[in-house]
């Protein structure tokens, strides 16, 4: 039997399981087709980033033997749901703590994409596992995106890559994603990447921006 949300609370804690003073955490928003996938790419190559993304970690999770999440994250993606944001935090936190188990300064760097993706997520990742440096936010109008996802599902096998999936995705992204942007931008935490040029181009304003806020060796 799956877990019921009782049984997933994360435990209350009195700190974070990460300082930011060994732990560097950005995330990485933008609405589907902003091209967030390419550039974290990049980052990783270049800078030793961990790329984790909280899509591929419930995809895996729900298929992981003796998963005992895998059957509640099964239902919730089934019925078009979000995942409760415990299980999400949680599975982020395991991935954080074996990439910085395997440094031996005990130290990491981390990319994480596509999320938070509501205003209780953003919050309880930072009170429980991190607070992040700031968001890195990779703005793209609908229309480009639109276009992008388009000839993109001509060969992707995605069935999300339609114009009606697309509208959707965005408006879902509009409504839950963006008030976290905005949230953070408040706070002065927000790196904004115009993302509408080639990608050669986004990257390399990328990197000017991150190295401008946090140094030539981050």
């Amino acid at each position: 039997m799956a877990p019921t949300n009782e049984q997933i609370a994360a435990l209350k804690k009195d700190t974070p399981t990460f300082s930011p003073k060994n732990v560097t955490v950005l995330f990485v928003l933008g609405g589907p087709g902003a091209g967030k996938g390419t550039q974290c790419a990049n980052l990783v190559r270049d800078y030793n980033f961990t790329h984790l993304s909280a899509g591929d970690l419930l995809r895996a999770e729900q298929n992981r033997e003796g998963s005992e999440f895998g059957n509640l994250i099964k239902e919730y993606i089934r019925d078009g749901k979000i995942v409760p944001m415990e299980v999400t935090v949680q599975l982020l936190e395991n991935a954080m703590t074996d990439a910085v188990e395997k440094n031996k300064e005990g130290k990491g760097k981390f990319l994480i994409d596509g999320f938070p993706r509501q205003m209780d997520q953003a919050l309880k990742f930072e009170e429980t596992v991190c607070p992040s440096k700031f968001v890195l936010f990779f703005d793209c109008p609908e229309e480009e995106m639109q276009k992008r996802l388009l000839e993109r599902g001509k060969t992707s096998g995605r069935s999300d890559d339609n114009a009606e999936s697309i509208k959707k995705r965005f408006k879902t992204f509009v409504e839950t994603s963006m008030p976290v942007v905005d949230y953070f931008n408040d706070q002065k935490r927000v790196v904004k990447i115009v993302a509408t040029k080639m990608p050669d181009q986004v990257y390399k304003e990328t990197r000017e921006k991150l190295e401008e806020r946090l140094g030539k060796d981050f």
